[in-house]
């Protein structure tokens, strides 16, 4: 019967997704040239990479997290971290191209700042020859591949935060809390920070405008200017610098899951008993395997394979070693001996922290981001949790979130070219062409501390809502019996291992 609830309630989630707008509300057409230019062609190259790109992603998944975090857990938890995740990368991939893709990337008419539309709901109106912008005039890729290649961060976002109430939150509430999540909470912030009309758009309607020789014809292109930039997601539209989802993807998961763990309590013999990793073997090869599907996440996200996917495939090289070391020093002096837990966490804190940098910064700003990154991280994982108590069993908040707060932060002064940074784009001032747009460090960096607060309460406050709801009408924990047994018994009726 509570399965058959659960079930209910994650329809429930869908249906509410579909009346949120109306389908009528389909994306509004922007005002089009009087001789558009031809359709760019897609690069085979580009297309090669981003598909490339779309496996590593998923192998950050599914084993990559899988494993790192299953590791992490005592024995008779491991097969339940499997599943969690492995379910949650299986409903997230139907649900994107259900209505997900369509709720992050189209015009959400009335609602446009915050949410798309159903336009291209079960992916009408999309096949072989549809393409999307890249970040350069005249670049494309073919639609079916940024839809791959979005969807794989749509998969990794809401596994993220299983490991902040690992070992003792019911399947069944984590299936509907994740479908619940993914609709309200993941959708609509990649719409707000990565929802644009392209390079392309902006030129043309920049070249309009500029073509112009009287005013009331000034006037027109300027109205269509305007529109074009407005066709945007909220914070895209304030300027926020997000090259890779430190906000959509760290920030969001890292927050839920610490607002989870919170709400469901701490484990049973939590700052008693010794709740010690099962294998630190599963866990570095995960972690391994993150770093490695971690190039395709950050280089993969300028869309094309150009000097840009360089410098953030170096970036996340450099940014990780950096982090690596510093926790695994910082570890040493404090603690007495360095540990591989400690190497293999700092590593992920500099992933984090670079992930919304990695295509803004300089490779010598990533080197000191992560260096920073490794130290407070491991601050907050160590000497802040234990102070304040809260059980956040895999460092879900203390990694995730406060290593995406700190990379966010930091884009917006490392963009700065002084320091190495490539600058704000700007596709306006010479129409067709992206040239480096006016830059202030200050105004920069209160627009990125804005893009991190929307993120805090958007997902703090929905997901404390999502985990109430669940919690009233199915339960969100596990018996104490149950949470004694382990879930790979109580949950799925199998073991990890049998010996």
């Amino acid at each position: 019967m509570k399965l058959r609830h659960a079930l209910m309630l994650g329809l429930g989630g869908v249906v509410i997704a579909a009346l949120l707008i109306e389908p009528s509300l389909a994306q509004t057409p922007t005002p089009e040239a009087a001789t558009p230019p031809p359709s760019p062609i897609p690069n085979k190259g580009d297309t090669a990479w981003m598909l490339i790109s779309s496996a590593l992603v998923l192998m950050m998944s599914v084993p990559g997290l899988a494993l790192f975090y299953g590791g992490l857990v005592r024995t008779k938890n491991m097969l339940s971290v499997l599943t969690q995740v492995f379910a949650i990368v299986a409903i997230v991939g139907l649900l994107w191209v259900f209505y997900g893709y369509s709720l992050a990337f189209t015009n959400g008419a009335g609602i446009n700042d915050f949410v798309g539309g159903f336009s291209k709901a079960f992916l009408k109106g999309v096949d072989a020859n549809s393409t999307v912008a890249t970040f350069s005039n005249g670049v494309v890729i073919p639609e079916y591949v940024y839809i791959c290649f979005q969807m794989t961060f749509a998969m990794i976002t809401p596994a993220l935060i299983v490991g902040a109430f690992a070992e003792r939150m019911k399947f069944s509430a984590l299936v509907v809390f994740m479908i619940l999540w993914v609709t309200f909470i993941y959708f609509p912030m990649a719409h707000m920070v990565w929802y644009w009309g392209g390079p392309d758009a902006v030129g043309n309607a920049a070249k309009a405008l500029a073509a112009a020789t009287d005013d009331a014809s000034k006037a027109t292109a300027q109205a269509a200017l305007d529109a074009v930039n407005k066709d945007a997601g909220f914070l895209f539209q304030k300027g926020a610098l997000d090259f890779a989802g430190g906000t959509v993807v760290h920030i969001n998961a890292g927050i839920a899951g610490f607002v989870g763990c919170l709400i469901l309590g701490k484990r049973i013999g939590y700052g008693r008993d010794l709740l010690a990793p099962h294998s630190l073997t599963m866990t570095m090869i995960g972690a391994s395997l993150l770093w490695v599907g971690w190039f395709g996440f950050n280089a993969g996200s300028n869309l094309e394979s150009n000097g840009t996917t360089a410098l953030a495939m170096l970036n996340t090289f450099v940014a990780t070693c950096a982090a690596a070391v510093a926790w695994l020093f910082a570890e040493w002096a404090l603690k007495g001996k360095p540990s591989l837990l400690g190497m293999v966490s700092g590593a992920i804190a500099g992933l984090v922290a670079v992930t919304p940098a990695s295509g803004f910064a300089g490779p010598m700003g990533s080197i000191v981001l992560g260096l920073v990154a490794g130290v407070v991280c491991f601050v907050m994982c160590s000497t802040v949790k234990n102070a304040i108590g809260y059980d956040d069993s895999l460092d879900v908040f203390g990694v995730h979130c406060v290593g995406g707060i700190l990379g966010a932060l930091a884009t917006g002064i490392l963009v700065d070219p002084s320091l190495g940074g490539v600058g704000i784009p700007d596709y306006s001032t010479k129409p067709g062409e992206m040239v480096v747009g006016a830059y202030d460090m200050m105004s920069q960096f209160i627009v990125q501390a804005e893009a991190v607060g929307l993120t805090l309460l958007w997902s703090g406050v929905g997901s404390a809502i999502l985990y109430k709801l669940v919690d009233l009408t199915i339960g969100l924990r596990v018996t104490q019996e149950e949470e004694r047994e382990g879930l790979d018994i109580a949950d799925h009726g199998e073991r990890a291992y049998n010996y």
